[in-house]
Parts: C-alpha cells; sequence; structure tokens
C-alpha cells in the first residue's frame, strides 16, 4: 500500500480480526477509513451470531475512531445466493456459496454501496493479492499458504478488481493476530468464522431439511447391492463418508464406505468400500462458462487447478470450450470431482480465474 493511493476507505468489517486489522493498516497508511457492516441473514436462532458480530465491529471501530455503517443486502443475498444455493442442492448438486458470495454481494451490491458512501477504494480482510497486470489487477494468492483465500474469489468478474484493497494479503495469520493485539483491538483473539458465509456453522443437514422435503431412496454399490436407505440426494456429497448409517455391512471388511455418485433417475445413492475408491475417480471434468482474470489463455494451456477449497493444486490440461466453459484433463486421477464446487486455475501465485464443475468424465 502506498501512500499514492490515499482516498477514503470502505472497510467491509465482519466484527472478526481479519477485517478489523485491515482497517487498522490502512488508517496507519494515511486513508480516510470508514467501516461498513453488513447484516445479510437476520433469522433469529442460536446459531446466528450477526447481533454480537456487529457489536464487535462497533468496539473495533470505536478504538480505531472511524464511522462505522451498516446495512441490510439480506433480499439480494437471498434471491442472488440463498436461492442458487437450493436450487443446485435440489439438482442432486453441491455448490460453494461462497464463491457466489463474493461475487454477488461483496463485489457486487456492497462494492456499489460503498461507492455511494464516498469510497475511492473499497477493502476487506480476504487473504488474497492484487498486482498490476498488462489489461488491468491480477489476483495472487496470499502470502499465508494456509489462509490464501483467492479460490474464493476466482468467481469475482476482473473490472470489479481496479479500485480493491487486500492489505492483509502479505501477512500471515498469526502476523495479523499479533499486530490486533498489540493495537489493543477486542477482537484480537476471537475464533475464525466458519460455515456458510453470512449464515455461519450449524448442523448442515438439519439446516437444509427445513428448505427441501426428504426424498428416502436406496444406498447402493457399483455392483448393485442395496445397503441401506438414504434421506434425499441433496442431503450427500460426492465423497462423503459420515452420516451415510451403513456401517457394518457384512462382506466388507469392516472399510469405511464413500459417496461415489448419484443416479438422480432412480433416486439412488451409490457408494464405494475404501479400497474401491480408485475405481470411481475421474480422469477429466467439465467446467461452466469461466470467469477469466486474465486474458484468455490459448485454447489449450497447461497449469494447477483447485477443485475445492482446502485440496493441493492439481496439474491439469485445459482446454476452452466452444461455449465459454474449460475441460480439464488432470495428470493423475481425482477422486470426488464434485459438480456444483468450483474449479480454479493457477498458474503459479496467479489466480486465472475459474468456473463451476459441471461433469466429472
Amino acid at each position: 500500500m502506498s501512500g499514492s493511493q490515499l482516498g477514503r476507505v470502505v472497510v467491509g468489517m465482519s466484527g472478526g480480526v481479519d477485517s478489523a486489522v485491515a482497517a487498522l493498516r490502512l488508517l496507519e497508511a494515511g486513508h480516510d477509513v470508514h467501516g461498513l457492516y453488513m447484516s445479510n441473514w437476520d433469522d433469529e436462532d442460536s446459531y446466528c451470531t450477526s447481533a454480537q458480530d456487529y457489536q464487535d465491529a462497533r468496539a473495533t471501530a470505536r478504538e480505531l475512531g472511524i464511522v462505522l455503517h451498516r446495512v441490510s443486502f439480506e433480499p439480494e443475498y437471498r434471491r442472488q445466493v440463498f436461492a442458487p444455493f437450493l436450487d443446485e442442492y435440489h439438482r442432486g448438486r453441491t455448490p460453494n456459496p461462497d464463491v457466489l458470495c463474493n461475487r454477488e454481494i461483496k463485489f457486487g451490491v456492497c462494492q456499489v454501496y460503498a461507492r455511494r458512501l464516498g469510497a475511492e477504494w473499497f477493502a476487506t480482510g480476504h487473504y488474497a493479492r492484487l498486482a498490476p497486470g498488462s489489461a488491468g489487477p491480477e489476483l495472487l494468492r496470499g502470502c499465508d499458504a494456509g489462509k490464501d483465500q483467492s479460490y474464493f474469489l476466482c468467481g469475482v468478474a476482473r473490472a470489479q478488481f481496479t479500485r480493491v484493497l487486500f492489505p492483509l494479503g502479505e501477512l500471515t495469520k498469526e502476523q495479523v493476530r499479533a499486530r490486533a493485539r498489540s493495537a489493543g483491538l477486542p477482537v484480537f483473539d476471537k475464533p475464525d468464522s466458519t460455515g456458510i458465509c453470512f449464515i455461519g456453522e450449524r448442523p448442515f443437514r438439519e439446516f437444509l431439511a427445513q428448505y427441501l422435503p426428504e426424498n428416502p431412496g436406496p444406498i447402493e454399490t457399483v455392483d448393485g447391492r442395496t445397503l441401506g436407505t438414504h434421506r434425499g440426494l441433496p442431503f450427500y456429497t460426492l465423497g462423503q463418508r459420515s452420516g451415510l448409517e451403513i456401517g457394518g455391512v457384512s462382506g466388507e471388511c469392516g472399510e469405511p464406505w464413500y459417496v461415489a455418485r448419484k443416479d438422480p433417475d432412480r433416486n439412488a445413492l451409490i457408494v464405494v468400500a475404501a479400497h474401491d475408491r480408485s475405481a470411481v475417480s475421474a480422469t477429466a471434468a467439465r467446467t461452466a462458462a469461466v470467469n477469466w482474470l486474465v486474458e484468455p489463455p490459448a485454447a489449450t494451456f497447461s497449469a494447477t487447478v483447485k477443485l475445492r477449497y482446502r485440496q493441493p493444486d492439481q496439474r491439469a490440461l485445459i482446454s476452452c470450450l466452444a461455449d465459454g466453459g474449460a475441460r480439464l484433463q488432470f495428470e493423475s486421477p481425482q477422486w470426488a470431482v464434485t459438480p456444483g464446487q468450483t474449479a480454479a486455475f493457477y498458474l503459479d501465485d496467479r489466480c486465472l480465474g475459474g468456473g463451476v464443475i459441471e461433469e466429472s468424465l
């Protein structure tokens, strides 16, 4: 962050330590900093922490001496994130709401609102970096490999990054907490938030059941043996091990079972024992239209792919398709390539973009 960037910055403040230190660093750089707290899920239940999070954001803003604005984008969130999220589950797919939330809410309606507050810059506490490129800003991984959040940002339109700052991109989580502690910020030891973006962590199957009806069907092996009954295909994801309730089935040496695929035509959930997992691994996948964060590469190129947030990068040959999507040919077979999840593409630290997985091949 250089002095040439001075001007009003609106920081998306969640009430956590990351956005608090982001605001602190911008203040130290000489910016006119305003905070903006979003309350996008206001259901009153024991899992909703928005009331406490807002109080934590207020306490931080008071300590920093900055203005804190509050806004609700709940209608937009339910329409642009939660409704597509439910639709994907209804189709038997497994969406990533954090990718959609960043695109539609944080770097969508929230960024627009920040400009109405006079912001020249919009900042968040994401662990990611931006670097100037020949055709606009380029998205880079955060320096803390364990906290890097570029994966969740791969769906944001490149133009949205033009007036964005990521003050934590070159810091580690330990450095962020240490800086918050030394500055006397009240959230220095607050645990990281987990769970669905703005909804939080809660018993997921029970939460989903409030919106999707159960539709029981058979749990089967690849060769057609019935092992039990599932509650409904939307309640399971590929690669899932826990919650199948088919332990102790004879003839399988006590090995755990894993969800291998779904058969929506027969409403069947197909599982494999641990020793058979390689039999249902994918050698390739196809994505929907790619959101490119660089000039679209050559028709076919080599890169690494992240198929889910915590997965190490996988080498792949990527071919651009006529419909705007991409075909991924993996260097080694991949387990549980899940339709609905996002595949993000990388060259070293640079995120090239990403697209939603449509099918494994």
